[in-house]
């Protein structure tokens, strides 16, 4: 198996696991962040940048590079490592998501899914043959199955039958895999909010041989006191002996509370996209570098970060290039978020190795204002 999970420790005080992922394009430590890099590019980076900063495996999206480039240029070009000059690991989203979030008009059958294209409004069709066809051809460390993204709150009688329909395209897409010995495959667990059903997807896909196993479905607009039940209920389900992997998820908090929960890998286009608005994340709280009262402010983003941004530039210039719309600002902004949450990521690493995550949280929370009423969050 081409994807393999080394456990390292749990941690004491809340039952958070250290561990290491190995890769055919090596490995790296967990619990870890994964930037998004949706067009085989994690905008405004570049790979030396990315690798600069710790990351050390990255996530594209089927969907959106079967559209443009196309699969058969990016396998021409030698795989997706070999076109965007990337060394690390990287994961491929299976294209559900985008199919059910971006196309309006979309026809669901047993065999795929009818759509139509975001981009020019052409008439397409995803199945789970097809998503591991691409992925295939894109040449990705690890694939991820293609599953149903029901909306958020889905009525018990809808997520059944999805939650049926998604463990059913699973084994297909076990079938359809056409590299087993050099890319592994992720099942997603569904279910929504409902313990019954996630026990019944988890069961499923547990019976089938993923190299690893997704908690989807979450982060779409329920609470996080929901999420976080959900995952306590869910994640004791999955193997302890493979990667656990929650989708969609980036808010410093919600990192926390996922590795306490037993999650091992994150991702989320959150710290670049709030990057290109001038927000920032810092040790002290979210910053919009962006307002008019940082005009004549010389301290750098944060004063506790050791990134390339906050050791050259300070808070007047960025917000000076964001307002003049400056690709650069963008690019600082978007620098200082990844690190931001590359360096949460260590010390949650660092803090179970030491077995005080939850004092590590407690301290973060306090800083970062989400123990007060009026926090604001991301």
């Amino acid at each position: 198996m081409p994807i393999t999970y080394e456990h390292i420790k749990t941690c004491k005080q809340t039952g958070a696991r250290l561990g290491r992922v190995h890769t055919p394009h090596g490995s790296f430590e967990t619990p870890m962040f994964m930037p998004v890099g949706t067009l085989a590019t994690v905008k405004t980076m570049s790979p030396e940048e990315l690798e600069q900063m710790g990351a050390k495996i990255i996530l594209s999206n089927t969907y959106h590079l079967w559209l443009r480039p196309g699969e058969d240029i990016v396998r021409e070009a030698g795989g997706l490592h070999s076109f965007m000059n990337w060394d690390g690991a990287i994961l491929t989203d299976s294209g559900g998501f985008q199919v059910f979030s971006l196309s309006d008009l979309r026809d669901i059958e047993e065999s795929g899914v009818h759509f139509r294209n975001h981009i020019s409004g052409e008439k397409l069709f995803l199945s789970p043959e097809k998503a591991m066809h691409i992925q295939n051809a894109l040449g990705s460390d690890i694939m991820m199955a293609f599953d149903e993204c029901p909306p958020y709150p889905a009525t018990h009688e809808y997520m059944k039958a999805s939650v049926e329909r998604t463990s059913r395209w699973a084994e297909r897409c076990l079938e359809a895999h056409q590299r087993p010995s050099e890319q592994g495959l992720f099942g997603i667990v569904q279910g929504g909010e409902y313990e019954d059903l996630r026990r019944q997807s988890a069961k499923d896909l547990t019976s089938l041989d993923f190299s690893g196993y997704a908690v989807g479905g979450l982060s779409v607009g329920e609470p996080k006191d929901v999420m976080n039940k959900v995952l306590e209920f869910t994640t004791p389900l999955l193997p302890a002996n493979k990667p656990r992997y929650l989708m969609g998820v980036g808010s410093p908090d919600s990192l926390i509370d996922g590795a306490i929960r037993g999650i091992d890998m994150f991702d989320c286009v959150l710290p670049t996209r709030v990057a290109r608005n001038g927000t920032c994340m810092t040790s002290t709280g979210r910053l919009v570098v962006r307002n008019a009262k940082f005009a004549r402010d010389f301290r750098p983003i944060d004063e506790n970060c050791s990134c390339y941004t906050c050791r050259n530039y300070s808070r007047a210039y960025i917000r000076h290039l964001i307002k003049a719309n400056e690709t650069f600002g963008f690019r600082l902004t978007t620098y200082h978020n990844l690190y931001f949450l590359l360096e949460l990521m260590m010390q949650v690493r660092e803090s179970i190795k030491n077995d005080r995550l939850g004092d590590f949280r407690e301290e973060f929370f306090e800083k970062y204002g989400f123990n007060k009423p009026d926090a604001k969050n991301f």
